[in-house]
This record gives structure tokens, C-alpha cells and sequence, in this order.
């Protein structure tokens, strides 16, 4: 059994600092770096990939929309082709800065409100898909298993990975529940543990209605903006070797 545990960093932005990413590079092994429309700056683009390098982690574009007040968590009405280019511009951003740094991007993981999005509209998933596609055919799309954004990436003809949240609470349905209801974010270590085991071994995790929903797990999301989240992510991963399992990026 393999798994790659990924996280959302390079998230701060000029004098304003998030997240623990020096900490976090430590235990993960993909990281999704923000490209300055939902957060992020040229700076800390480079900043990230370098630690990235330095740490020996692989390194893939967190394009979102461009929504730096609300982090790019709230929902925004854009078409398929607004969402292509905002999507396309900045994987290529990115892409660019780990190019002079000797780095080559290993995935796309779309952020927030447009990953939510995505995950459930095809039209949108469909937009991701073909940016991601036109830039380089070679790039791993992320999503949620069994979603409208792993269908569109295949049907672009790019290999798709699937993602789970081990410290987010499911829906029945499989989509994730809003960070505005109540116990959306698990903070319990050992049921963080639990969970990511269960999802890797047993290939499902149960919903906050108690149904047991099955999944194909490829990468784990460890966040990197919640408090003590290096300090979980430490925790994950020696619960998941201790289970057996292999801690790897999804290229070797």
C-alpha cells in the first residue's frame, strides 16, 4: 500500500504570513503551491518552490479564483472559458518560476470554491481540464473521487489522481461539508489517524449521517492553515507507516 500526502502552502502574502510550511515539508510529499490570485505572491512562489527543492518534496500549481479577501473560498460566478484562462495563467506562472529553479510541476490541484465547484459542474471540471491539458499533457489533475473534476481530467486524456480529507467531514453524497456547518473540520489527531488508515486499507470513510461511502484514495490532503497542522501532519504520517503504508509522491 502507497499514498502521497499533499498540502496547500505558499499561501502568505506580502507581510501577512499563513500556515507552517517549513514544518509541514518535513512530513509531505506533494505540495500545491498558491499562484497569487487566491493567495500567494511572486515572492513566496519562489520562496516555496526553493524549500520545496531543498526539501526534496514534489511540487504542483493551486490555482484559484482570484478572490485574495475571501481567500478564494466563496463561490464565484465565472463561465467555463473565464475559469480555463484564470486556470491556465496561473499553472503557467508557476510553472515558469519552478523552471528557473530546476523544477518541473508534477500535478494541478484547483483551490477552495473552484475545486468545490468543479468537483460537482462539469462545464467547470471540463474548463480545469482542458488549461490543464493545453499547458502539459504530462500533469497529474487532483480532485475528489468519483467527482465531475477526475471524470473531465480523464476524458482530457490526463492521468487524474484521487483526493481525500482525512481532517474534513464527508456528506453522503461524497462531497465535502461547508466549513460553515458545525464539525466540517476534524481536529482530534487520533480520529485524523483513523481516518486516513480507513481510507487507504478499507477504501471508504463514513459520512457525518453515519453511511459508509467508498473511495479510491490516491493522495491525502493534509491543510496547512489550521492550528497544530504540522504537528498533525507528523502524527498522520506515523500512523500510516506504522499501518504499513508507503509515504511517496505520486512520481518517483
Amino acid at each position: 500500500m502507497r499514498i502521497d500526502l499533499n498540502s496547500d502552502l505558499g499561501e502568505s502574502f506580502g507581510a501577512w504570513t499563513m500556515g507552517q510550511d517549513e514544518a509541514l515539508m518535513d512530513s509531505i510529499t506533494s505540495a500545491n503551491i498558491a499562484c497569487g490570485f487566491h493567495a500567494g505572491d511572486p515572492g513566496v512562489m519562489r520562496q516555496t518552490l526553493a524549500l520545496a527543492k531543498d526539501k526534496g518534496v514534489a511540487v504542483g500549481a493551486h490555482p484559484g479564483f482570484p478572490d485574495l479577501v475571501g481567500f478564494g473560498r466563496r463561490e464565484m460566478k465565472a463561465t467555463p472559458a473565464e475559469v480555463h484562462d484564470l486556470v491556465l495563467y496561473q499553472v503557467a506562472a508557476l510553472a515558469g518560476m519552478a523552471a528557473a529553479q530546476g523544477l518541473r510541476l508534477q500535478h494541478v490541484k484547483a483551490h477552495g470554491a473552484l475545486y468545490n465547484m468543479a468537483c460537482k459542474e462539469r462545464s467547470l471540471a471540463d474548463a480545469i481540464a482542458r488549461a490543464v491539458a493545453a499547458f502539459d499533457r504530462s500533469l497529474i489533475l487532483f480532485g475528489l473521487p468519483n467527482s465531475e473534476l477526475v471524470r473531465a481530467g480523464a476524458a482530457a486524456g490526463l492521468t487524474v489522481a484521487a483526493e481525500v480529507f482525512a481532517d474534513r467531514a464527508y456528506e453522503r453524497d461524497g462531497s465535502l461539508t461547508s466549513r460553515n456547518k458545525p464539525g466540517s473540520v476534524i481536529h482530534d489527531e487520533d480520529a485524523v489517524v483513523e481516518r486516513a488508515v480507513r481510507m487507504v486499507k478499507q477504501r471508504d470513510v463514513v459520512a457525518v449521517d453515519g453511511s459508509v461511502i467508498a473511495l479510491q484514495a490516491d493522495t491525502i490532503c493534509l491543510h496547512g492553515d489550521t492550528p497544530g497542522a504540522a504537528a498533525l501532519a507528523r502524527v498522520v504520517r506515523r500512523g500510516l507507516e506504522s499501518a504499513g503504508v508507503v509515504i511517496a509522491a505520486l512520481r518517483t
